[in-house]
């Protein structure tokens, strides 16, 4: 136990021997040091499960997420517990939280970044069903564009063909129409077109011979269709517009699985849009508590040390800090005195050194 308390001071940043004589402070500090930790933990795994996700499926995925996720989060308790060592009690409120204020945004953006691969593993069963939508809806729509390239591509036969079927459907109903004077005039039945006399006569004889040779015009018109038909068919099939399918279920499955990580981002911001347009708000909370939850993670350590009061380690620090500064300061004192006090004989020294090399100078020019 003793042990633990002492890595939570560590983790501090503390030194131990001045807390050592403030037993009353000693579980505050081990709660700072939990804090900043579990932090630190905590952002190993996030970091570490945020990298597995970018590379899942691949050969060394669990080896990168785990060097990437101690990397990650040595970084942040390495940050987090200079942050709270480097925050001086003795400063005023203000001046605290602007000396913890980088910290605080680094902080925001890493719970953002960070919270992003796990909303995306909690609303997984959502996503996987959006994108099963979405990539259905896209294939339609390409088959569409496809189809209407195509069309426009042969817009003549296109509209040879329509003006076929459209000739043909008037005769059709042409003929239903006189088959069914013909009937009359055969029963006798009495309108603006019939005799109202019954039996086979020749005006009835003459309908049915118009009759029979506008079957076989419409016939032939039909023979026309289907040879128009057959001929874009064909066309079609040489394009490869008969290949374009609707993804069966096994197909968007595998489609799902392999969704890389823009379009799931991207399906995660489009689950609080309702096909109507309005917001489902219960997903757009959900999503926001997550990152807001992150963020409050990264930013504990800092908040438990801007919580905390000024204490007597805290007070004993900065007596410490103020005796070393003014002995630091007392000590360049003392070295400017005595270099004063031997500037005397460093001119001494100096002058005889200067008189040494003009006499060694004299006596080479002489010999020479």
């Amino acid at each position: 136990m003793n042990e633990l308390k002492k890595f939570f001071w560590w983790c501090t940043g503390v030194h131990q021997e001045t807390l050592n004589r403030y037993p009353e402070e000693h579980s505050k500090y081990v709660s700072i040091g939990a804090t900043i930790f579990f932090t630190g933990l905590f952002a190993t795994l996030a970091g570490g499960y945020a990298m597995y996700f970018v590379f899942s499926g691949g050969e060394y995925a669990v080896f990168y997420s785990m060097l990437f996720g101690i990397i990650w989060g040595l970084a942040i308790f390495n940050l987090d517990r200079y942050i709270v060592l480097s925050i001086n009690k003795s400063n005023s409120g203000g001046k605290q939280f602007f000396q913890a204020l980088p910290r605080i945004i680094l902080a925001i953006i890493i719970g953002i970044v960070i919270s992003r691969p796990l909303e995306l593993k909690i609303f997984d069963k959502e996503i996987r069903e959006y994108l099963r939508t979405e990539y259905l809806q896209q294939q339609r729509a390409k088959i569409d564009t496809l189809n209407r390239t195509f069309e426009n591509k042969y817009v003549v036969e296109y509209g040879q063909l329509n003006a076929l079927k459209t000739q043909a459907d008037s005769l059709e109903t042409s003929i239903k129409t006189e088959r069914v004077q013909l009937n009359h005039e055969i029963f006798g039945t009495k309108t603006d077109q019939t005799s109202g006399v019954m039996g086979y006569g020749p005006y009835a004889k003459m309908k049915e011979e118009a009759l029979n040779k506008q079957s076989v015009y419409l016939d032939t018109l039909r023979s026309r269709i289907q040879l128009k038909e057959s001929q874009l068919l064909t066309r079609k099939a040489n394009e490869g517009l008969l290949d374009q399918k609707i993804l069966s279920d096994k197909s968007l499955d595998s489609a799902v699985n392999v969704a890389g990580f823009a379009d799931r981002n991207s399906a995660l911001g489009n689950l609080q849009n309702r096909p109507d347009g309005t917001i489902n708000k219960s997903v757009e909370y959900a999503v926001n508590f997550i990152a807001l939850l992150f963020i409050f993670f990264e930013c504990l350590p800092v908040f438990v040390k801007l919580m905390s009061g000024r204490d007597s380690y805290d007070k004993a620090i900065e007596n410490q800090r103020t005796v070393h500064d003014y002995e630091s300061d007392t000590h360049v004192d003392i070295e400017k005195k005595a270099i004063d006090r031997i500037a005397d004989y460093r001119t001494d020294v100096s002058i005889k050194k200067r008189m040494d090399r003009l006499a060694e100078d004299y006596n080479a020019s002489v010999k020479s």
